[in-house]
């Protein structure tokens, strides 16, 4: 027997569910109801970020689109404070929320491929790596994500960067249709026919307007790649990344790549006498043919001659997508900063290399990303709500750890960081990237024109906020 649950709501009170509610709930669903007592109630909260240990009321691991429904028909009619789940992996925690209703989705996981349309439609518990290695049977690629562990679902609403952007765009640029179910709990289909306003606010606004349960992707012919990563030692990285920020943005968009300062890990490829050591990399995936971008990546070869480690080569599309998984561990400690660069100037570059020097944990790197010059600067700014188009380079301050003792020293650096970067950032960020940094920074990830269109659409669909554990843009209604 259940009993009774008190259950946060949106009014900042709590209310009491009886058991026949509780009970008549979950007989109607195909999925799971988990309270904090059941044995799968641990695994269904946990998150990519162990700094985040939230206890929902109750969860309801979803098995398809009616209990997405059901689930959000009994939060609108009890206020129930209430949070969606994807996959988990997103920084600041928002998919659980203390005390109320978790809509978890991640066993949501269909998808139809149809290889003649080059569309894929796929349900949001998906990963990146588990929709790419699908599409790879078929020499098909989908453009989200860098690593593999990360979820379609909220990567794309928030824009959706990922190894063939310079070629194919963001994520949500390549996105057709969405199957969503809004805050009143009905059930509608957004394109570009059908619910325009709604399907360009999802294509960048975040989960602020409804649970979307069904992507339609376009889908793009990649079979092998060219993909990996070189390593310098720390002291060539000066010159390194000069080359690297000059040279990208002449490269042919087939080539997407970024610059990375880290600890160097005692991986098998990486000589043993560096372990531990500070290093810069090069990453990058090719998408072309493999000869010609080994002519692309050459220059980097020589300029690092002789690199640390070489691990460029041949492989499938979707391996592509998983040589840095390592670098991005579930169940570590994160913090993380980011603002998209005016330009990355030789101050800027020694700015970093100063306080990468002080890093406190191993774990931690900063990464200077090249996304821009190609296809995402081929859209207009009005086509979706992606906040911003006209960047080149963004810097990503990663700083992760094990030991909660550590949080103070980890958090400082990382902001620190961030703060000594001020002066060659735009007063921009990518949507995805930012940490629970409140509603100024929300904005800072949107132009002022963008913003405002996002809070009608807000105000159309959503004006109770219902939809709030997420970089809200809060309803004026």
């Amino acid at each position: 027997m259940m009993g009774e649950l008190k259950v946060a709501t949106t009014t900042g009170s709590k209310i009491t569910l009886d058991e026949a509610t509780i009970e008549s709930f979950k007989g109607s669903l195909r999925g799971e109801l988990y309270l904090p007592s059941d044995s799968g109630y641990d695994d269904a909260r946990k998150l990519y970020n162990a700094m985040i240990d939230k206890r929902p009321a109750f969860i309801i691991q979803c098995a398809g689109v009616a209990d997405v429904i059901a689930a959000i028909n009994l939060g609108k009619g009890h206020q129930l404070l209430t949070s969606i789940r994807g996959t988990g992996h997103n920084i600041t925690g928002n998919a659980v929320c203390d005390d109320g209703m978790t809509i978890d989705l991640s066993q949501m996981k269909g998808m139809r491929i149809d290889v003649s349309a080059r569309t894929v439609r796929a349900e949001p518990g998906l990963t990146w790596g588990e929709l790419n290695h699908d599409l790879q049977a078929f020499g098909l690629q989908a453009t989200g994500g860098f690593i593999s562990t990360t979820g379609i679902g909220g990567l794309s609403l928030g824009g959706g960067l990922g190894w063939l952007i310079r070629k194919h765009g963001l994520a949500c640029d390549n996105l057709l249709e969405v199957d969503i179910v809004t805050a009143d709990g009905n059930f509608v289909t957004a394109n570009a026919e059908n619910n325009t306003d709604l399907f360009w606010a999802v294509r960048g606004g975040g989960g602020n307007f409804g649970v979307i349960t069904s992507f339609k992707f376009r889908v793009h012919p990649v079979g092998v790649v060219l993909a990996g990563m070189l390593g310098l030692p720390i002291g060539k990285v000066t010159e390194a990344m000069q080359f690297w920020r000059d040279y990208s943005t002449t490269a042919p968009e087939e080539l997407t790549s970024g610059m990375a300062l880290l600890t160097a890990p005692p991986a098998s490829f990486i000589p043993e006498e560096i372990h531990g050591s500070l290093i810069g990399v090069v990453a990058g995936v090719y998408c072309g043919e493999v000869e010609e971008g080994e002519k692309i990546i050459q220059p980097f070869r020589e300029n690092a001659s002789p690199p640390l480690f070489d691990i460029f080569q041949p492989m499938p599309g979707a391996n592509a997508q998983s040589f840095m998984d390592t670098s991005f561990p579930w169940g570590f400690r994160n913090y993380w900063k980011s603002s998209i660069m005016k330009v990355v100037t030789d101050d800027a570059i020694d700015v970093m290399l100063t306080h990468f020097a002080k890093v406190p944990s191993p774990m931690s790197m900063v990464i200077v990303e090249h996304n821009g010059d190609g296809a995402i600067n081929r859209v207009s700014p009005s086509e979706t709500a992606v906040g911003h188009r006209d960047w080149s380079y963004d810097i990503l301050i990663c700083s992760l750890w094990e030991n909660p003792v550590d949080d103070e020293m980890n958090i400082k650096w990382a902001r620190d960081f961030w703060d000594a970067m001020q002066p060659f950032a735009r007063d921009a960020v990518y949507v995805n990237y930012l940490g629970d940094e409140g509603s100024e920074r929300v904005k800072a990830a949107y132009a002022a024109e963008v913003y405002e269109r996002l809070v009608q659409s807000k105000n159309k669909y959503d004006p109770t906020n219902f939809f709030r554990f997420n970089q809200n843009i809060v309803p004026t209604m």
